[in-house]
């Protein structure tokens, strides 16, 4: 059964319950205040006869029912009783609703104490059937000689309960309608409020984003319209270095981390992307967003955080994927079209001319190859240089590895990533600048590791950067190329490695002549560069 069913079921037994509980205590309530308010009236008009003197007075007549009956009847007809008996301390009547009964013992056996001077309220069976009387003594001189009752019958007394019921039991019936109705009501509040889901349902979904916002490895901050968090995963706990232990929920987002913006995007509803915000001396980017209901009302924001070297790091690992991919299919280019120069001078019979070139091929690849063995023995690298010279080839670049070059002291510590990053997007750089030379496109590379850092030189004779541009190369997304989903990232990843290393970067350049990088990189910690910048504009 569904939970806006159960509910409904619950509160219609509730409701039933509680109008049967009322309608029987009601009941009983009512007919005993019923009896209490008959039986003190039948006595205060007993009492009332008993003190006539004309009454007193009749007791010494000769037939006193005929001064007696007649007084009784009146007044039983004004009170509406339905008899006003009065007999001698013998129980004989006096006075009775049927005549023929004068003179007779009274009935009922109820008289006990009212002879001995006290006023009674009783119930007893009398010739009129069962009844709730009041009974008074008359006294004559301070003695007792005789006794007026006044009764009204039991079933006239349940007639009036029953009258008294109905009005309860329709009272009760309308109670009960309003209450379906508001069971109705307050079921469907519910299910509209819990989305239509089932508790179970509720509580998996629960398990389920907990499982999530736990997974996730961006940190998660919500907040409601007051500011107050609602949600936080581990990962803002440790980003905000919070043990997980130490309860943030409730607390107001300025208490826990300030400038985070996250009100004003509650306040305008306008959602944030990659703004960069510092936690603890870390840079992070943060993306916020407005949290709308179904009406459409901002009900709070959410904020994830990612750590913005993570993302230069995976930018890193991207760039060398490229980089490899682009080697592997310059070398093969270059490759196959060695194989149809050989196969040409096969297939003309020029025999020792396909000799002279394999040996010519193998001289030159081999001499290559071991001078990077020998002067650059870190395979990847070595490996790297060797797809980007296939790369010029293929790009009629003339690719020149300074043969004065020494790669062989590196430090264990070094990453052999950024420095790949580093030699990759520089080489690819100078590239590009020599792409659109109608005549000689050269680039040239030095690595040295002699004295205390690692030097790194790229030299192009490209169109060069033109001064107002000085400032800005390492800046991530510009560029001076036509815009394209790479342009201005190669040499941000540069600083970014460079940075991380500790080193710097130098540059020169003249409009139409080209430019040099030159990349210093200290070999231990303790020669850190400790400049504001880590790059140098140096003038020809």
């Amino acid at each position: 059964m569904r939970l806006h069913s159960k509910l409904m079921l619950v509160i219609l037994l509730l409701i039933i319950s509680i109008g049967i509980i009322f309608e029987v205590t009601f009941k009983n309530i009512m007919e005993t205040n019923l009896k209490h308010e008959i039986g003190s009236k039948a006595l205060s008009v007993a009492q009332s006869i008993a003190s006539m003197p004309d009454i007193q007075e009749a007791f010494q007549a000769e037939n006193p029912a005929d001064v007696i009956q007649p007084i009784a009847e009146s007044i039983r007809k004004q009170v509406g009783a339905e008899f006003i008996v009065i007999g001698n301390t013998n129980e004989i009547r006096y006075s009775h609703p049927n005549p023929k009964r004068l003179g007779q013992k009274m009935v009922g056996g109820d008289n006990g104490l009212v002879f001995k001077g006290e006023p009674v309220i009783s119930e007893s069976i009398g010739t009129l059937g069962p009844s709730l009387r009041g009974k008074a003594p008359i006294f004559h001189q301070g003695e007792v000689i005789g006794v007026v009752s006044v009764g009204y019958l039991q079933t006239d007394i349940e007639k009036e309960v029953v009258k008294i019921q109905k009005k309860i039991f329709f009272a009760t019936f309308l109670i009960l309608i309003g209450g379906l109705l508001a069971a109705l009501l307050i079921s469907l509040n519910i299910k509209k409020a819990m989305f239509g889901l089932e508790p179970k349902e509720i509580a998996w979904m629960y398990q389920e984003k907990h499982a999530i916002l736990e997974s996730i490895h961006e940190g998660i901050i919500a907040i409601d319209t007051d500011g107050r968090i609602t949600v936080v995963n581990e990962t803002a706990h440790k980003i905000l270095g919070v043990p997980n232990e130490t309860l943030l929920r409730g607390k107001r987002i300025e208490e826990v981390l300030e400038n985070t913006n996250l009100l004003e995007v509650v306040r305008n509803g306008q959602a944030e992307y990659d703004k960069e915000i510092i936690i603890l001396g870390d840079v992070f980017l943060a993306n916020r967003i407005p949290i709308f209901n179904k009406k459409g009302d901002v009900i709070g924001a959410v904020a994830s955080l990612r750590n913005k070297s993570e993302l230069a790091h995976l930018l890193q690992e991207l760039s060398h994927v490229k980089a490899y991919a682009e080697g592997l299919r310059a070398q093969t280019h270059e490759y196959s079209n060695r194989l149809y120069t050989l196969l040409g001078l096969i297939q003309l019979g020029s025999y020792k001319e396909a000799i002279d070139f394999i040996s010519k091929e193998v001289d030159v690849t081999q001499g290559f190859i071991q001078f990077l063995m020998k002067e650059i023995p870190d395979p990847i690298i070595a490996g790297f240089i060797l797809g980007k010279v296939s790369l010029a080839s293929e790009l009629k670049v003339n690719f020149l590895i300074d043969r004065e070059s020494s790669f062989k002291d590196i430090p264990y510590e070094i990453s052999r990533d950024s420095l790949v990053t580093i030699i990759g997007n520089l080489v690819n750089n100078a590239f590009e600048a020599v792409k659109e030379n109608n005549g000689e496109k050269r680039v040239s590379l030095f690595l040295t590791d002699l004295g205390k850092e690692l030097i790194i030189e790229v030299e192009d004779n490209g169109k060069g950067i033109d001064s107002k541009d000085n400032g800005q190369i390492f800046k991530e997304g510009f560029s001076t190329k036509d815009k394209n989903s790479n342009a201005g990232i190669g040499l941000s990843l540069v600083q970014t490695a460079i940075n991380s290393l500790g080193g710097y970067v130098t540059f020169s350049s003249n409009v139409g002549e080209g430019t040099i990088f030159t990349v210093a990189i200290p070999k231990s910690m303790g020669d850190v560069h400790n400049g504001e910048q880590g790059y140098r504009i140096v003038n020809y």
